[in-house]
C-alpha cells in the first residue's frame, strides 16, 4: 500500500472515532448524535399538527423499514453507477475513434 492510502485510511478512522473520544458516553442522552428525523418529529408534535392521511402500508418493524431504505439506496447507487460508467466509456470510445 502506498503512503497516501495509509494516510487517508488513518484520517478516515480519526474522523469516525474522534467524536466518541470527545463526547464519551453522552450519545443520544444530550442530543449530540440524534438525527434530523427525531428532532423534526418532536418539533412537529409541539405544534399540535395532525396528519391529513395515514400511510397505505407501514412496515411491521423498524428492521424491515431499514432494510427497505437500504435496498432503495442500493438500487439508486447501482443505477447511478451504471449510467456514470456507461457515459464515461461512451466518451472514451468516441475519443479513440
Amino acid at each position: 500500500m502506498e503512503t497516501k492510502h495509509i494516510i487517508m485510511l488513518l484520517a478516515a478512522v480519526i474522523i469516525v472515532v474522534l467524536p466518541f473520544i470527545i463526547y464519551p458516553g453522552l450519545g443520544e442522552k444530550q442530543g449530540f448524535f440524534t438525527g434530523a428525523d427525531s428532532n423534526a418529529g418532536s418539533a412537529i408534535e409541539q405544534t399540535g399538527y395532525h396528519p391529513w392521511f395515514k400511510p397505505i402500508w407501514e412496515p411491521p418493524s423498524g428492521e424491515i423499514e431499514s432494510l427497505l431504505f437500504a435496498l432503495q439506496a442500493a438500487i439508486g447507487a447501482f443505477i447511478l453507477g451504471y449510467f456514470l460508467g456507461y457515459y464515461k466509456n461512451k466518451k472514451k470510445d468516441n475519443q479513440e475513434t
